[in-house]
């Protein structure tokens, strides 16, 4: 599913990005994808691509209807991936099937998305 959309948008894809490594006091935050916008269209390994001053998109994905962990989890990463120093960052909910509730609470704040994958989307 990340693919198909990074599929949709182009740009790098980076996928498992590390946003935090495990430490004694914390766990290990892995993103299921981060898409550079206006890079090379091909699949990067984190270490060959920089996040700084580019616009990011960050993508967490689902294969299940639209719920309050996957909101969470693209919430707060597109909060971790700041770190990283891009200009922009939109964050993206992808999964199979909408809410007609959750959808708009998400997308009521700015830059945060849900976005439906058509090829798993029958219920």
């Amino acid at each position: 599913m990340t693919r198909w959309y990074w599929q949709q948008v182009g740009g790098t894809l980076i996928e498992e990005f590390m946003a935090v490594r495990r430490s004694k006091d914390c766990g290990r935050r892995l993103l299921d994808g981060v898409i550079v916008k206006d890079g090379e269209h091909r699949i990067a390994r984190q270490e060959e691509v920089t996040l700084e001053d580019r616009d990011a998109i960050v993508v967490q994905t689902k294969a299940e209807r639209l719920g309050m962990p996957l909101m969470g989890q693209a919430f707060f990463s597109a909060q971790l991936i700041r770190a990283f120093g891009p200009r922009s960052v939109v964050s993206v909910a992808l999964c199979n099937r909408d809410d007609s509730v959750l959808r708009p609470l998400f997308e009521q704040y700015p830059d945060m998305q849900v976005v439906i994958c058509p090829s798993l989307g029958a219920d």
